[in-house]
């Protein structure tokens, strides 16, 4: 899990990725070589932050956010919510500005929000939750585990991938923004029919720790019905743990697959979290271990 660690600890809300994003590069670079297949590698400015795999012949096109939720601060030490985080009351932030490192609490509410760093912070730098990763027998519990577990699982699948695309996109968190442009990347490059989602989704009432992998029918958006169910009927072959998951509300990069202008299908599989978008954001480890298996399965198959 060292490769975990190390990017748990990158700082990359939504619109400053480029941290992580050379972690991933870097830890490709010290891999691929190992892997059954080295992949082409698409990244750099024409991609802005945003990484490419291409394994092969892909069927099936894999995509993980890099970004997460955070804060932007605005004047007079305001801050601005990036994404959805929760606004707990003397959470510690962390961020850099052109005059050095930050370390400083929030306080406020949801209608206003600001830092008590003794100095002004320029205006557009980024905070982010103070990171502490805590491990036991059962659980993860950290900052950021969405999305940097859906990145291990898909860095985890490099190991293996014969066929496939690898992508890791950007802005996923406060709205979106890479996929478009990725999509017509890869359709125009080696197109694929097929995507899933390695992201991390919500404890509920019907979905629970321990259980397994969460196989999403459905959240704000519904993919279609034909593929999910061969999905779940691939599931049941593997004997990995997983539980379905229907939702109202919430959304992945499922999203802008489905409103690309492609015929692609597609399927959000991940495990799931409580404490969502704060700094004690917790995952079982039975579930990530069944996440991180289904995903060879199923590329395997599909």
């Amino acid at each position: 899990m060292k490769f975990l660690f190390e990017i748990l600890k990158q700082i990359s809300v939504s619109g400053d990725e480029s941290s992580v994003s050379a972690s991933i590069l870097q830890y490709i670079d010290q891999r691929k070589d190992h892997w059954n297949v080295i992949p082409i590698i698409y990244s750099g400015e024409n991609f802005h932050d945003c990484i490419l795999l291409k394994f092969g012949e892909p069927r099936t096109a894999v995509f993980a956010h890099m970004d997460t939720v955070g804060f932007m601060t605005r004047y007079n030490n305001q801050l601005i919510s990036i994404g959805g985080p929760e606004i707990i009351e003397g959470s510690v932030l962390v961020g850099s500005d052109s005059l050095g490192e930050i370390t400083c609490k929030l306080h406020g509410d949801e209608n206003e929000i600001y830092h008590d760093f003794p100095r002004g912070i320029d205006p557009g730098t980024s905070l982010s939750f103070h990171q502490n990763v805590r491990l036991d027998e059962d659980f993860i519990q950290a900052a950021y585990l969405d999305n940097r577990l859906g990145v291990y699982s898909a860095m985890n699948l490099c190991e293996t991938i014969t066929d496939g695309w690898v992508v890791f996109s950007t802005y996923e968190e406060h709205g979106g923004g890479s996929m478009p442009f990725l999509l017509k990347f890869i359709q125009n490059t080696s197109p694929v029919r097929q995507a899933l989602i390695s992201d991390i989704t919500w404890i509920t009432e019907g979905v629970q720790f321990h259980k397994g992998v969460v196989i999403s029918i459905r959240d704000k958006y519904i993919p279609r019905k034909k593929f999910i169910d061969r999905i779940i009927k691939l599931a049941k072959e593997s004997g990995i743990p997983f539980q379905l998951e229907v939702e109202e509300f919430g959304g992945s990069d499922g999203r802008e697959v489905q409103f690309s202008p492609y015929a692609i299908d597609w399927c959000f599989i991940g495990a799931a979290e409580e404490n969502v978008h704060t700094p004690d954001e917790r995952v079982s480890l039975a579930d990530l271990e069944a996440m991180l298996n289904i995903y060879p399965f199923l590329l395997e198959r599909l």
